[in-house]
């Protein structure tokens, strides 16, 4: 899977959209990091085609249910029913469309302060949600330790969210900035793991590749 990143991107519906494309055409699938849980927010990343959605800054319970709402058709949901790329433009069947629509739409709520921790059992209780992604930068800030991923208050509250979304059936995710620490986190039992992001992989192998030269 690939996650377009519309909360700290510039991209937003147009733009995701041929990203979606592209990932689709390579059988990758496109997750829409959200930058709100507004309903036309949400209404316009499921529209366009995303095949799932991550909704940052989910502390409660109510925001939780706030979310499946606008995500879901009738009868989990309230989503807006029309005719965009989600739904083949209207050449589908508009029944099966909906019900695979609410079987196949991924959805992923972050948890990233002391509230949500406070508040993470009664957010799992909600089957519709399938993934509880930690983002241990906001995490760390929320702890007092701003930018220390590995501190022992971040990996406490790691510990917490495998703990609960395993007993609750839930896949717990979480953000991993090169590939040995996507090991580590697998180990750990992480399943959602996303690993670098593209600005700072390319800034990295640039670094690597000009230092080769200014070391001729």
């Amino acid at each position: 899977f690939v996650i377009i990143d519309n909360e700290h991107g510039p991209m937003r519906a147009e733009s995701s959209q041929h990203l979606i494309r592209a990932a689709e055409v390579r059988g990758i699938t496109p997750i829409v990091r959200i930058p709100d849980r507004q309903e036309s927010t949400i209404l316009h990343t499921l529209d366009i085609g995303a095949h799932g959605i991550q909704v940052p800054q989910v502390n409660d319970v109510e925001a939780a249910k706030e979310i499946i709402e606008r995500s879901k058709y009738q009868p989990v949901g309230k989503r807006g029913l029309a005719f965009p790329r989600s739904a083949d433009y209207g050449l589908c069947d508009i029944s099966n469309y909906t019900d695979n629509a609410n079987k196949e739409t991924l959805i992923i709520t972050h948890c990233e302060n002391k509230t949500c921790l406070d508040n993470l059992e009664e957010i799992c209780k909600i089957p519709e949600i399938d993934v509880i992604f930690l983002g241990p930068y906001d995490m760390s800030q929320s702890m007092g330790v701003t930018g220390q991923v590995t501190h022992e208050l971040v990996e406490s509250a790691a510990e917490k969210v495998l703990e609960v979304t395993k007993r609750y059936n839930k896949i717990a995710g979480i953000f991993a900035g090169n590939g040995e620490t996507a090991r580590k986190r697998a180990e750990q039992g992480f399943l959602y793991i996303a690993v670098g992001m593209d600005t700072t992989l390319f800034s990295a192998k640039c670094i690597e590749e000009i230092s080769k030269f200014h070391n001729c």
